[in-house]
């Protein structure tokens, strides 16, 4: 389990507006419904350090992103099956001693996708 606090909720619309808000630092009601390749990018990359998961994003998936709404399904959706992966791999054993560090410093997982 990542520690405590590290994901903070569930990867929804008001907070993908919450994560996007932070991107030039403004309010949350100034958030435009359509979601631009640099906002993608800087909210993959947020989402990925929030949730200790690595996102491997297939073309039609980015494609799909459009707005907050597709953006929260698609990554919502993503988050889950990497989630769903990690839990699997560490169940059967595998990820070992690399992946509980990662899990136990988050900044590990950081430093080894940089």
């Amino acid at each position: 389990m990542t520690p405590a606090g590290h994901r903070t909720g569930p990867l929804d619309h008001g907070r993908v507006v919450r994560l996007l808000a932070a991107f030039g630092d403004r309010a949350p009601e100034s958030v435009d419904d359509v979601v631009g390749s640099l906002e993608l990018t800087w909210l993959i990359a947020q989402v990925e350090e929030q949730y200790a998961v690595v996102l491997d994003l297939r073309d039609e998936q980015l494609a799909r992103i459009t707005t907050v709404a597709d953006a929260a399904e698609v990554l919502g959706e993503a988050v889950g099956a990497a989630l769903d992966e990690n839990g699997a791999a560490d169940d059967s054993g595998g990820g070992g001693a690399d992946s509980q560090a990662r899990q136990a410093d988050p900044a590990l997982a950081t430093v080894e996708r940089g």
